[in-house]
């Protein structure tokens, strides 16, 4: 019998709205949670939203609904797929591979693969979008998944905030000391292991030396082989502009993507974020 996949992904991912539905992407919407009401990742609240009520009102996230994670998977059924691969945001950072797993064990009918992709943001969208194109190319469910987990080991994520307050207080800090680098003006230059949780990868005195660094990163990478790469950031739109303009100016940059964070990884950044997530072609 003929595969037809579907792809899973959750609101973390941050691909470009054109590229999710040029690939018909079904994505789980996180939750950012207020005291007058809960709302869905970057369907009934935008990033932009979030950074306004802060530091006033400051919201606290959760994982998509058991609920919405079975309509998906009803969907994706009533549409005549046979499997199911779903890629999503680090276990490190976020119990969604395990809600999805948990309702998973239950679907007798699709083929499913979930996968943790140790990473976030644009770090899972290029997972994502490489396992879209090579649905699109035809290769077997099988092939496609030795992808991910090839891909999974090249992607690379870095990215540095106007302040650790928000990480503190979402209690995502991990091995990033806030307090000692807020006193001494340090800003970390933060990375995801292989864990898939966050590390302090390099320290830069002051938020131009930190921008500096991230371009250092991209800068050797590109060096000596091709990547695609994308540019990200949470509430910074003039550096953000800038710094993709810089971008432009690396050769053996392949692929360049821009996008902004979701609204559920601003609650755990602050405004300010600026970041980079890249790989090897």
């Amino acid at each position: 019998m003929q595969e037809k996949i579907a792809l899973l992904t959750d609101s973390r991912c941050d691909l470009p709205v054109d590229i999710i539905q040029q690939f018909k992407v079904k994505v789980l919407p996180a939750k950012v949670v207020y005291p007058d009401g809960e709302y869905s990742d970057r369907i009934d609240i935008q990033p932009d939203e979030v950074y306004s009520r802060m530091p006033e009102e400051i919201p606290t996230t959760s994982l998509p609904s058991l609920e919405e994670i079975k309509q998906a998977l009803e969907e994706i059924r009533n549409e005549g797929f046979t499997h199911v691969l779903a890629l999503h945001i680090s276990s490190g950072l976020s119990g969604t591979v395990n809600a999805v797993e948990f309702i998973c064990r239950d679907v007798k009918d699709l083929t499913i693969r979930v996968i943790d992709t140790k990473t976030l943001s644009m770090g899972t969208g290029w997972i994502v979008l490489d396992a879209a194109r090579s649905i699109k190319e035809g290769l077997s469910f099988d092939k496609i998944i030795e992808r991910v987990h090839r891909l999974q080991e090249n992607v690379r994520v870095y990215y540095i905030l106007e302040t650790l307050e928000y990480l503190r207080r979402g209690g995502r800090i991990g091995r990033v000391a806030a307090v000692l680098g807020e006193f001494l003006h340090l800003k970390p230059v933060i990375s995801v292991g292989a864990d898939g949780k966050y590390f302090t990868y390099c320290k830069a005195k002051g938020r131009k030396k930190s921008i500096e660094k991230l371009v250092q990163v991209i800068e050797t990478a590109a060096a000596e082989k091709e990547i695609n790469l994308a540019v990200v950031h949470g509430g910074a739109q003039q550096e953000f502009q800038k710094l993709v303009e810089r971008m432009r100016q690396i050769p053996n940059i392949r692929e360049l993507v821009s996008s902004d964070i979701s609204p559920a990884l601003g609650v755990h950044t602050g405004p300010g974020l600026l970041g980079v997530c890249f790989h090897e072609v």
